[in-house]
């Protein structure tokens, strides 16, 4: 296995471990813990879950050529998440790694790629890396809100 080959398998695995980490921090959370805010200018688990999922889904369409749909403005639009849609989100990024991830190659990594919103091209691996750093921060602010809402009910 060449470098470029171990950096994908593992950028997949992280990926794979972070989804994981979505869902036990969902798990068991009724519409109500995921849709609630702690406060003004903040966002709800479904809302971040869904943005992120979404974020994740261009950047692989996009390192792969594959035209992308994304209304990334209708994500943090004022919406009703239930726990078995959001579980399907997360099952949809994971065939997205089995399906599209495998699809990229060393030369994915070096080539440079625009992304909407993004003026500067950056690599193929600038942009994998980005968007685990986006998981984790948006998987802390899961983990948070979760605390903060299960905090208020005592």
């Amino acid at each position: 296995m060449n470098d470029a080959e171990q950096y994908l398998q593992d950028i997949s695995a992280l990926h794979r471990e972070v989804h994981q980490q979505v869902r036990e921090a969902i798990d068991g959370l009724e519409g109500a813990a995921l849709n609630w805010t702690p406060g003004p200018e903040t966002s709800a688990i479904g809302t971040i879950v869904v943005h992120a999922l979404g974020a994740e889904a261009e950047m692989l369409r996009n390192l792969l050529e594959i035209p992308t749909a994304r209304d990334r403005d209708a994500e943090f639009a004022a919406q009703v998440h239930e726990p078995a849609a959001l579980l399907r989100l997360l099952d949809a990024a994971a065939a997205d790694w089995a399906q599209l991830a495998s699809r990229l190659q060393a030369g994915d990594l070096r080539t440079l790629r625009p992304r909407p919103h993004k003026p500067i091209p950056q690599s193929g691996l600038y942009w994998l890396m980005r968007n685990y750093g986006h998981l984790r921060e948006h998987l802390a602010q899961i983990q948070l809100t979760r605390q903060l809402y299960l905090a208020r009910a005592t």
